[in-house]
């Protein structure tokens, strides 16, 4: 399945550049960097100066894709990233 902005909640987040653009923590809204990790509540963003870990489900995600950026609701990325971008079996993400 291509990388497309409506296939992007399932794929694979680990080395796509990344900003937090709002959440609920103002302390957390202009961090970037690349995804370095992911677990089913964080993704780990690496910037130039620290390693940023960023609660999904309380923030909202633009992902830089090579034509465009895509704007992610954290909401939809909770899950374990195995499970999230499954292709066969009975998934929500499918």
């Amino acid at each position: 399945m291509p990388l497309t902005p409506e296939t992007l909640p399932r794929h694979e987040l680990v080395g796509l550049d990344c900003e937090v653009v709002a959440a609920s923590n103002p302390d957390v809204i202009g961090i970037s960097g690349t995804v370095v990790m992911e677990t089913t509540q964080m993704l780990t963003l690496e910037g130039a100066d620290r390693v940023w870990h960023v609660p999904k489900d309380s923030a909202t995600f633009a992902f830089d894709l090579s034509t465009e950026t895509v704007l992610v609701d954290g909401d939809r990325l909770v899950a374990r990233p195995a499970r999230r971008t499954e292709n066969t079996g009975d998934s929500l993400w499918r």
